[in-house]
């Protein structure tokens, strides 16, 4: 008689649980479980992997195949002496690289404050951290009283551009630009380890920076090059939301975590398009039953190009494909888990940060 498996989200079925081939938009998938080595794969419709790239480092914390048709990946450079609160934390980068179809390293840039996302422009985007000066510190509003870091610290983001020889070329400072009392900490049971805890940074088409801050619950959008905040969107539509992106016709598409909602007392997820101008909800999928689809943590969604919206619920390693009516017409469980220390004891984990839909086309031009 077989044993029962323990972890829970394998006994549930893994791989590819459905797919609709007539509604969904036929490519393929790329992700990097989270708490893995540094494995990137790339599956067809039917959950077959179609390739695999083994990077140096492990995710720190994802990749995406750019315009160029080279794969752009945020890895985690791990120091174990490094025991400060950015050298421990779960979401530590450290290093961003250009490779090929075979995995070649084409290009690096380090950078030790570098952490959950950059962005290859002409130069590359880092979302980074940096330690909050105590006069600032005390001004931020929120979060658990007495909670900050051991040695009583804070930290919040800043945004640097650099080129791929590491010359600074542009930088945005949150404590510069965001009011601390305005911009605190939403969710009364946050630590206050962190102000901002960045999590997003996006090129628009009109060169200014769409950023996510989960513990504000704030998405904004800064105009360069004068650094000033020129839209943003906050509590209670969305709660530690990630991945904004801007999508062809002007909206922000969110994943709405909704870990610790202002305006409901169960948590749940949602993705939500908004109308920029007026900040309407203009489309939206949750689940019927609301807490069946959550993802407190992680997780992203981009709209393909036949109107059907890619979903990662990261914390479970789930992605699945909605038509614009809610209609599930692909889904996937990743079946790669690791275990996210050395610890006998340790959690195992198939979570993921965020995947990506590719057209054959768009993998041709790899190869």
């Amino acid at each position: 008689m077989p044993k029962v498996d323990q972890v829970r989200w394998r006994r549930a079925g893994l791989g590819l649980r459905g797919h609709d081939e007539e509604q969904a938009y036929q490519g393929f998938t790329l992700f990097a479980p989270n708490t893995g080595p540094g494995d990137l794969f790339l599956i067809d419709m039917e959950g077959n992997v179609a390739h695999q790239w083994k990077m140096p480092y492990p995710p720190g914390l994802y990749g995406y195949i750019t315009p160029d048709g080279t794969l752009f990946y945020n890895g985690k450079v791990a120091d174990p002496e490094d025991q400060s609160f950015v050298g421990r934390a779960p979401w530590k980068g450290g290093a961003v690289l250009e490779a090929d179809w075979d995995g070649n390293v084409l290009r690096e840039l380090r950078h030790p404050d570098h952490h959950h996302d950059g962005r290859k422009l002409r130069n590359v985007l880092l979302l980074c951290i940096a330690r909050l000066d105590p006069e600032i510190q005390r001004r931020v509003r929120g979060g658990r009283p007495g909670a900050e870091c051991e040695d009583g610290a804070m930290y919040a983001d800043y945004i640097v551009e650099m080129t791929w020889d590491g010359e600074e070329v542009w930088r945005w400072n949150s404590w510069e630009y965001l009011d601390p009392w305005e911009f605190g900490i939403a969710a009364p049971n946050e630590p206050r380890e962190e102000w901002t805890h960045g999590n997003t940074v996006f090129e628009m088409t009109d060169s200014n920076i769409l950023v996510s801050f989960r513990n504000p619950s704030r998405v904004i959008i800064v105009e360069r090059p004068s650094g000033d905040v020129i839209w943003s969107l906050g509590p209670p539509v969305i709660a530690q939301q990630h991945a904004p992106n801007e999508l062809e016709n002007g909206n922000i598409l969110i994943f709405d975590n909704g870990t610790s909602r202002l305006d409901h007392n169960i948590p749940y997820s949602r993705v939500i398009e908004v109308e920029r101008g007026s900040k309407e909800i203009v489309w939206s999928y949750q689940e019927k039953y609301i807490s069946d689809f959550f993802s407190p943590l992680i997780s992203n969604a981009t709209r393909l190009p036949n109107g059907n919206t890619l979903i990662c619920e990261g914390s479970f390693g789930r992605f699945f494909e909605v038509t614009r009516a809610g209609e599930v017409v692909w889904e996937y469980v990743n079946p790669h888990f690791y275990a996210t220390s050395d610890a006998p004891d340790a959690v195992v984990s198939n979570r993921v940060f965020r995947c990506y839909r590719y057209s054959p086309e768009e993998i041709a031009r790899m190869r």
